[in-house]
């Protein structure tokens, strides 16, 4: 990657402090929707391998991170259909 496409990217995800990885996965999710929709290629491309940087520095700090049953196969499985 050259110097001007990390620019754009912002700061190394594990060089951010907690409160400011937290900060950033939190914008950076609430504009994925627009992004999709309306972004060129690109920016698609550009945010998608951000949006990936982040995740994956908050999973290497957090892999014990609660998970909830319902957010497993086993457990969406269990669910009652809706009527």
């Amino acid at each position: 990657m050259t110097e001007p496409d990390n620019q754009h990217r912002g700061v190394d995800a594990a060089r951010l402090k907690e409160h400011e990885l937290i900060k950033e996965l939190e914008n950076i999710h609430r504009s994925r929707h627009d992004t999709l929709l309306h972004a060129s290629p690109a920016a698609l491309a550009a945010h998608t391998t951000r949006m990936a940087e982040l995740e994956e520095e908050y999973l290497r700090r957090h892999p014990e991170r609660p998970v909830s049953s319902g957010r497993t196969r086993s457990g969406a499985r269990a669910r009652t259909p809706r009527e």
